[in-house]
């Protein structure tokens, strides 16, 4: 029997949760929680083998109640989330599962049989159980990146949201930000750069250019292994062999 607590602060997605589970009989619901400070409490009394764990919820997230659970015995986790397609690819890169709201009856036994097969096997749990302190790593290393730029143009000083750039381009010692139909320059390196910014959110395509995952429109095969990826403005960029494998870690398919 698999032992499993369901953590969501909506009513109603709890009692989805419960329900769909009732028809799986090896699943056994020990508790159900409605915030992060009563799933730590439920997981240190019960022990559970799995989590149904909502990922935005008040004060405690999904994420920072993993960090506060002893990390040498994780349990298996089901995320339930409402984030977009890039944030379920970074998950499906560290290979857990998840329901994306609303999801259905099928969707929901496909993520069991998935967990199910995972605790089965110890050597399978164990590599779980990294792969979310992998995830956990991540979710900290990206918290902390660049939200904004104040770039000078013109006699101008103008407060840049990092999401508003479409792509980046080395000029020298300086990068040049491209926003529309606007270019700003600003003295940094392009390395330097890159360090600062999400990499769910941007990813460098080729030695001197770096783009806005969100921004792409489409792939298209070029020459020598090589794409053109071209944005929703219409400007076209050269995915180089060197990147192209970060670049399909990210995208979580192969091209």
């Amino acid at each position: 029997m698999i032992r499993a607590i369901i953590v969501d602060d909506e009513p109603l997605a709890r009692e989805k949760v419960q329900l769909f589970a009732a028809s799986e009989p090896d699943i056994e619901i020990v508790d159900v929680c409605s915030n992060g400070h009563e799933a730590i409490t439920s997981f240190n009394k019960f022990k559970p083998d799995l989590l149904f764990l909502d990922i935005q919820m008040p004060e405690i997230t999904g994420f920072e109640v993993l960090q506060r659970l002893p990390s040498t015995k994780l349990p298996g986790i089901i995320f339930i989330t409402a984030y977009d397609e890039f944030a379920l690819r970074a998950f499906e890169f560290h290979a857990l599962d998840y329901l994306l709201k609303p999801y259905d009856r099928e969707r929901f036994q496909k993520s069991v049989a998935h967990a199910r097969t995972a605790l089965r096997s110890a050597s399978e749990t164990e590599t779980t159980t990294e792969q979310i302190k992998l995830l956990l790593n991540s979710i900290q290393q990206t918290s902390n990146k660049l939200e904004r730029l104040i770039v000078k143009t013109n006699g101008r000083i103008i407060f840049l949201r990092i999401e508003e750039i479409d792509w980046m381009e080395a000029a020298g010692n300086y990068v040049k930000l491209h926003v529309g139909n606007e270019a700003h320059l600003i003295r940094e390196t392009m390395n330097g750069l890159e360090q600062q910014l999400n990499p769910q959110k941007f990813i460098r395509i080729h030695r001197s250019t770096i783009i806005n995952i969100e921004k792409i429109k489409e792939l298209e095969p070029y020459f020598n292994g090589e794409y053109k990826v071209v944005l929703n403005n219409h400007t076209q960029l050269i995915l180089s062999r060197n990147y192209r494998e970060s670049f399909i870690k990210v995208l979580g398919k192969p091209l």
